[in-house]
């Protein structure tokens, strides 16, 4: 997927640039309702390729994990991945869905930071959300979130 930059003010001709976004595949299942789970890790891992190709986006890495995501700070492949976004290895992530990659403040705030500090240019999902540092589309990536906080209350 390509974004666009407008070339820097005082240059003859305002041209957009192509600016070629590269991407982490991020497949997770949970390790705590592995009846519920909608698609294997090896579903999700085939189906965001193939969408890949069709878009013609960039993977340069893939990574996976089978853990719960309910607590802050402890999923080590997603810990790597945030450390590999600062270390501008990539600057996307593809995923099934939005929960695959925060359900709680702590890992959803990780990734708004990211954002707001331009080394996280957008988030792409299967189902065809992109989510970018754009107010709009940072307050459309928390509603899921949001819905998931609501039901862990309704339960408690």
């Amino acid at each position: 997927m390509e974004n666009t930059t407008q070339a820097p003010l005082g240059t003859a001709a305002k041209v957009a640039v192509p600016v070629r976004v590269k991407y982490c595949l991020y497949a997770r299942k949970s390790t705590e309702q592995e009846d519920k789970q909608v698609l294997s890790i090896d579903s999700q891992i085939k189906e965001m390729e193939k969408l890949a190709v069709n878009e013609g986006s960039e993977i340069v890495t893939r990574k996976q994990e089978s853990h719960s995501a309910k607590e802050a700070g402890q999923r080590p492949v997603f810990n790597e991945i945030i450390e590999e976004i600062r270390q501008k290895k990539f600057d996307g992530i593809l995923t099934w869905a939005p929960d695959r990659i925060s359900r709680n403040a702590g890992d959803l705030g990780r990734i708004v930071d990211l954002m707001d500090q331009g080394l996280l240019t957008e988030i792409r999902t299967y189902g065809g959300q992109k989510f970018t540092n754009n107010p709009n589309e940072k307050f459309l990536y928390n509603i899921p979130f949001e819905n998931v906080r609501n039901i862990h209350n309704i339960h408690k």
